[in-house]
């Protein structure tokens, strides 16, 4: 593991797409969910962030990923769908470590409260969950916004990149950002969602890197430095930023996912340093 034993005030936060369950068999045999499961299992159960937002995850696999980091976790946010469900990207929270003041899931459209909604260019609904957290450590509050922007429409992450930054500069609390926004981080594209620096990268700004920038969509392939880190932990400039690192090491024989996933270690300020 990159980082064990984060104890306060410093929050362990990971992002990490881990790959729907397809139903037919797919290529390559490792993207098999039952063989898939286990290795997730091992990796998460070892890793355990404090608060980790999760891509792709259909209700039994947010479940399995619940399990596996252990009794003491929390879990918000359902599916995309019109019945709010089929795949999602859940937010999975320790509360030993962190109280869950309220949560919303909305859909990345002109229409956001209406589930299953699409309307930027994409064809496949969207949706972002946000969950409002206090650190029972520090007593520090923040956002935690989970995302999957678009994989084939540029004008639909363009626009979810809007979205975020409205949001963003709606917000009075530190907020931390993750996704997998199926673009390179730092884009064209993808700019709007630093405009004015309200967000920040946390690997540009982080004063210790534990790994390479290595590419995060590696399709359970040895991972490759200069290809496309498409997974990202965002956030406020006030949020403090330890360290970072992208772990591109199979569990076992091979990978939980076709993603490798995104950590920091960062620091919540609390009211009085704000």
């Amino acid at each position: 593991m990159l980082f064990p034993n984060v104890e306060a005030p410093d929050l362990h936060v990971m992002s990490f797409n881990i790959r729907r369950r397809f139903e037919r068999i797919t290529w390559p045999p490792e993207d098999r969910w039952a063989l898939r499961k286990q290795r997730l299992r091992v990796f998460l159960g070892a890793n355990r962030p404090h608060v980790l937002g999760s891509q792709e995850a259909l209700p039994d696999q947010a479940r399995w990923v619940q399990d596996s980091l252990g009794s003491s976790y929390g879990r918000v946010g359902l599916g995309r769908g019109r019945d709010r469900g089929g795949e999602g990207t859940p937010i999975f929270y320790d509360r030993d470590r962190l109280e869950l003041m309220d949560w919303t899931q909305v859909a990345l459209s002109g229409t956001p409260a209406v589930d299953g909604s699409t309307g930027w260019g994409n064809t496949i609904p969207r949706i972002a969950v946000t969950a409002r957290l206090r650190d029972l450590a520090t007593g520090a509050p923040f956002v935690f916004i989970n995302s999957h922007f678009d994989a084939f429409s540029a004008r639909a992450r363009r626009r979810s990149a809007r979205w975020l930054a409205e949001v963003v500069a709606g917000e009075s609390l530190p907020v931390l950002f993750t996704a997998d926004v199926n673009a390179p981080v730092r884009s064209g594209e993808l700019a709007a969602m630093f405009t004015g620096g309200r967000l920040i990268d946390t690997w540009s700004y982080a004063p210790v890197r534990r790994t390479a920038e290595w590419g995060t969509f590696n399709n359970y392939r040895r991972a490759k430095l200069g290809a496309r880190r498409i997974d990202a932990i965002l956030a406020t400039p006030d949020v403090g930023v330890r360290a970072v690192g992208i772990d591109p090491r199979p569990t076992g024989t091979s990978w939980p996912s076709d993603h490798l996933p995104v950590q920091a270690v960062v620091r919540i300020p609390s009211a009085g340093e704000r």
